[in-house]
């Protein structure tokens, strides 16, 4: 008798789960690369392993390295997991102020401490400044670097794309990226907690593809630090 009973219950929990989660499509069938242009020449270093898209910052393409969706979008709510894999050698990570500035010391550069780190990331709207970072700074992930960095950006913008707070997991665990886009608005929801709010990305592109990032790579038998070891599951995408 308890048998029929498990076989019932599954399809009903199944059928609550779908229920929950109206309007997603998934971008990534845990057994390809389909909905996802591979670099020309990458030789298999963008590849799914054991259900996830693994990557080991390594691809021989000539040109852009980058995993981009075959599809772009507009305003969007983005759900996607990921973790780093490990970290690739000590890289000298500036302190990252809540303005989105970096800390000086008497002598007025930025105040550096070499850390472990590995650096990934998600392009948005088919441009690399509206990069969401994912890396071990003490910052967090989730920033927009090249909002964060870019001068000419009011003081509110630049405040605006730095986290809240750091919400990563440590390296080698699992973490839950919740990505909305609304016109030129982001917030940004990592393992529950907001990192980034309503924050304005002035002159974001209406419409583009979507991008897993490259970064570092390997040379002389070695790392480059803070290289791109990073792995993806779980990708869907709901359009607004």
């Amino acid at each position: 008798m308890k048998t029929p009973r498990l076989l019932v219950v599954i399809p009903l929990l199944a059928l609550a789960v779908s229920a929950a989660e109206p309007g997603y499509v998934s971008l990534f069938n845990g057994r390809d690369l389909s909905h996802w242009k591979i670099p020309a020449g990458d030789n298999g270093h963008w590849k799914v392993l054991d259900g996830v898209i693994d990557y080991d910052a390594r691809s021989e393409a000539a040109g852009d390295k980058n995993l981009w969706s075959e599809k772009e979008f507009g305003d969007f709510v983005l759900r996607i997991d990921w973790r780093i894999k490990e970290t690739s050698g000590l890289y000298p990570v500036p302190t990252v102020l809540p303005d989105g500035t970096h800390k000086k010391g008497p002598d007025g550069k930025d105040v550096i401490t070499p850390m472990p780190n590995a650096d990934s990331g998600i392009y948005l709207r088919g441009t690399s400044k509206a990069q969401l970072n994912i890396w071990c700074w003490p910052i967090g992930s989730g920033e927009v670097y090249g909002y964060r960095m870019d001068q000419k950006m009011p003081p509110a913008v630049r405040a605006g794309v730095t986290p809240k707070l750091k919400a990563d997991k440590p390296v080698g665990e699992w973490n839950s990226f919740e990505i909305t886009m609304r016109g030129d608005r982001l917030t940004v929801v990592l393992n529950g907690k907001t990192v980034i709010e309503n924050a304005q990305l002035p002159g974001v592109p209406a419409r583009g593809a979507l991008a897993l990032q490259h970064h570092g790579g390997y040379k002389d038998g070695k790392y480059q630090p803070a290289s791109s070891l990073v792995q993806f599951r779980n990708l869907s995408i709901k359009e607004l």
